[in-house]
This record gives structure tokens, sequence and C-alpha cells, in this order.
């Protein structure tokens, strides 16, 4: 059965089981695979996508929950230019990153964090991260970043 969702701002119809998973209505319906499969019991947080707006693990809903809603990944994250997001750039700039997988969710969830609490220090952005496991980094320059896309956001 079709369920219809906006993804990164296009209609589309997916067909798959309304108890699809969302993360793989994306990945394997609309080959959107920026969304990543960690863990599949919503721990590590490389699944996080925004549904209307908000972060959530996508490995934790399901397809037939958003329904009518609007989900953007990390691949709608971009301007149509293809210019990065300002929390993406900071990310780069910042070598927020090492190995990458955990990274489309890290920006999702930084991006929600930086909507929700526009001025948060390193303990706050260290405390909100929480949900999302990097397995190569100690954090630091991830802070770094979330704070410097924190500021190009304003």
């Amino acid at each position: 059965m079709p369920v219809e969702l906006k993804v990164n701002g296009r209609s589309v119809a997916v067909d798959a089981a309304p108890n699809t998973l969302l993360v793989h209505a994306l990945r394997e319906h609309l080959r959107l695979t920026g969304t990543h499969v960690g863990c599949d019991t919503a721990q590590c947080g490389a699944c996080t996508v925004h549904v209307d707006g908000k972060a959530v693990k996508s490995c934790n809903v399901l397809l037939a929950q958003v329904a009518g809603r609007s989900v953007t990944t990390i691949e709608g994250m971009a301007a149509a230019d293809g210019t990065m997001h300002p929390m993406q750039a900071a990310f780069k700039e910042c070598h927020g990153l090492q190995c990458g997988f955990c990274t489309p969710g890290m920006v999702m969830s930084a991006v929600d964090l930086c909507q929700r609490h526009p001025g948060a220090n390193e303990a706050q952005i260290r405390e909100q991260l929480e949900g999302n496991l990097c397995r190569c980094t100690g954090y630091h320059n991830i802070v770094k970043a979330v704070q410097q896309g924190a500021a190009a956001m304003k």
C-alpha cells in the first residue's frame, strides 16, 4: 500500500508495508543512502532525520507514522544549487568527522539542537548530542563544528 509523504521538499509515494521502518523506506525504496543504519535500536543516532523539522531516529519510526508529514534527510540539507548547509560546512571546516559514518545523523541532530537551543554552550552541546555515537573522534571537533554551525545559522 503506498504511503504518501514529503521527502526533502518533494511529494513521494512509497509502496511498502506500513510497518516498514522509515530508515529502510528511505534507503531501500527512495535510495537516500545518506541516512545510515547503525544499530537498529535507536541507540547510535546514525539514522537521524528530521520529521516536520524535529530530529528523530528513523530506525524507531514506522513509515505509516510519517504519512502526510515532511521528512528531511541529509541529502535535503544542502541548498538547491548544491551549497552545503552551514552545519555541513562547519563539520567540514572543523574536521568534525573521521570515517563519516555518524556524520549525517550528527549533522541532523546538531541542526535540530541549534534551532531549539541557539545559544547552547559546550556542556549543553555535549549533553544534547549524547544520543549520537561516534566511534572515531573524541567529540572535540564535533562540538567545535556545532558551535561554528550555530553561529552561521543565526
